[in-house]
């Protein structure tokens, strides 16, 4: 007997049980069948009129582009400013029970744009959870190499490392060069033992123009930076994984949906390139044991959103009206999620994307 042979005799045998109420009977009628009737002119133009009051055009005011609000990558940054909080609620080890898997005790950790900003915080991270050899890489090689220092010595003054404890490394690294990124990963693996662990690629750039403004050179070096760089470092990182490893890409909400007003249609492409890039190649090395999956912040105060939002005072509040949870993300609220995808308590999440944004994108 058919499904649909049984569901009819169902139907039919409850309607036998349970009459129809009259009321239930004329909407019946008039939802199931088409009308045959037609509407004089006079209804007809009334019902036009009813629907003639809704079709509004609007200047809209939560979902345009607002071309006044354009910015440009900073050349020189404070050396002092690490673009994040060092100390306060969120870090410190943890000294209670935990579990060991998050550990990343023994593990080589390379994190790229690790001079200042989330990439600067998640190399501190990673010391944080156990790690003791971890490279800082940048572009310019002395922030780099001070960055490094920095990230020792404070753990050292803080009590939470013996002096000579931590290994850091500072290397000079255009990401956008793949002789570069060759050179740099070659010295890494000669300076830690032959191997990487865990990779987080965080070097990236954002710049704001309208389309039609935005120069070529421009979309050209953002392109090289954010999506070739973390194309190179994956490459070379993967190399150096025999026994697998772990590779996050900083992604960006900004991969996913079209965050308003600043106007940043390169930039957006650009992580959404990099949201599909860690998928692919998930797939690619998951027999080879090497997860890749993508790390993608929401507006987070870094030192770079503090220079924007300086130049911008009104594009704070245009933000923080667009999160659910009505504040940016502390650098510290990422924590977690990279250590979790760069430890081994991840070991069966590959090409995923977590999306650390206060809610934003849930709109």
């Amino acid at each position: 007997m058919s499904l649909r042979t049984t569901l009819t005799r169902s139907l039919r045998a409850s309607s036998a049980r349970q009459p129809i109420a009259p009321s239930t009977r004329v909407l019946a009628r008039s939802f199931s069948k088409p009308t045959n009737s037609v509407l004089s002119a006079e209804d007809e133009e009334k019902s036009r009129a009813a629907y003639e009051k809704h079709r509004l055009e609007v200047e809209p005011k939560l979902a345009s582009v607002d071309e006044h609000f354009t910015f440009q990558e900073p050349k020189k940054w404070k050396n002092d400013d690490p673009g994040h909080d060092v100390v306060g609620p969120g870090h410190g080890k943890h000294t209670k029970r935990t579990l060991a898997s998050l550990s990343m005790d023994g593990k080589v950790c390379v994190v790229t744009g690790a001079a200042r900003g989330l990439g600067n915080m998640m190399a501190r991270t990673f010391v944080e959870s156990g790690a003791s050899s971890i490279a800082i890489v940048d572009l310019n090689k002395a922030d780099a190499e001070a960055a490094a220092k920095d990230l020792a010595d404070w753990f050292v003054k803080h009590g939470e490392a013996e002096e000579g404890e931590i290994h850091a490394v500072g290397y000079g690294c255009d990401v956008a060069n793949e002789d570069s990124v060759k050179s740099t990963f070659s010295q890494i693996e000669s300076e830690f033992g032959g191997r990487i662990d865990s990779l987080v690629s965080a070097a990236g750039i954002v710049e704001n123009f309208v389309a039609h403004e935005y120069p070529t050179d421009k979309v050209k070096k953002l392109m090289d930076v954010n999506v070739m760089g973390s194309w190179y470092c994956a490459l070379e990182a993967a190399k150096r994984m025999p026994e697998g490893g772990s590779i996050v890409l900083v992604g960006s909400m900004s991969g996913s949906v079209v965050n308003v007003p600043q106007p940043q249609t390169p930039y957006n492409f650009s992580k959404a390139a990099v949201r599909h890039m860690a998928r692919s190649l998930a797939v690619e090395w998951a027999k080879q044991n090497i997860r890749v999956n993508c790390l993608s912040p929401g507006y987070t105060l870094t030192n770079l959103t503090k220079v924007i939002l300086d130049n911008n005072p009104v594009l704070r509040d245009e933000w923080l009206h667009r999160i659910p949870m009505g504040r940016l993300a502390d650098p510290s609220d990422l924590k977690g999620t990279v250590v979790l995808l760069g430890s081994d308590a991840s070991k069966y999440i590959t090409g995923a994307e977590i999306v650390v944004d206060g809610g934003y994108t849930c709109l």
